[in-house]
């Protein structure tokens, strides 16, 4: 019996999900490489770092691609240039503004030709449930499709692994948890403050993630007024 096992690359952007799939596959797979993109928005650079971090905690090498023409063409509210991040529920209408467009089709594009230059047969992205609401690019139409151009178009014949795309962020913070990881040590604020600001829909989101698994939130907010309700539809 084979016991070897498949070699991957990570996708990391150093948020809560990437780096609990980082872990998982770590249990899972043979890391060749973790792999963050700095696109310009305005929270790459508190993220990213907590990506290397946690990549050199785990041992493995970690690269960062630049995508500066995304920061430079692009129009959504997530990049630097764009207006200011809505408050609110994760799941509203109004966070679709941070949507920055086809970002996971172009990042998987890339990371595909990638680990097939690091000698890797699947890529890791922690797309999950929470994330269909708003971007099309995390739905598992999308992922299977792309996975598949991926598998065609690589002699290796790269897969794109999906391990948390039927979990909710409070699964996810369950799973991470269990794995060990240090939930102090990632970024969730899209507004790209110095600290978590509380009120924008990714921190609102991590917050009730905490709460619904029942697990203590290590997060420090500037602001931690009651969670607003989740919206009755999206």
């Amino acid at each position: 019996m084979n016991s070897q096992k498949q070699k991957v690359v990570v996708l990391c952007s150093g948020g809560m999900d990437s780096v609990a799939a980082l872990y998982q596959a770590a249990r899972d797979f043979e890391i060749t490489a973790v792999l963050s993109f700095h696109y310009g928005s305005k929270h790459n650079d508190q993220e990213i770092p907590f990506a290397e971090l946690h990549a050199g905690k785990l041992g493995v090498p970690h690269s960062t691609v630049r995508l500066d023409f995304i920061g430079e063409q692009f129009e959504s509210d997530l990049l630097k240039k764009g207006g200011e991040i809505p408050k609110g529920h994760y799941e509203e209408q109004t966070m679709k503004q941070t949507v920055v467009p086809f970002r996971n089709g172009i990042m998987l594009s890339i990371a595909g030709g990638f680990a097939e230059s690091k000698g890797a047969q699947g890529l890791v992205i922690a797309a999950h449930s929470g994330d269909h609401a708003i971007y099309p690019d995390c739905r598992e139409e999308f992922m299977r499709s792309m996975s598949d151009a991926i598998r065609i178009g690589t002699y290796a014949e790269v897969e794109v692994i999906r391990p948390f795309i039927s979990m909710t962020k409070a699964e996810i913070a369950k799973r991470g948890n269990e794995l060990g990881v240090d939930f102090s040590q990632t970024w969730s604020c899209y507004v790209g403050g110095e600290t978590h600001c509380g009120e924008c829909g990714t921190c609102v989101e991590r917050r009730e993630a905490f709460l619904l698994a029942g697990i203590s939130d290590p997060t420090n907010y500037l602001i931690t007024s009651p969670l607003p309700p989740k919206p009755s539809q999206c």
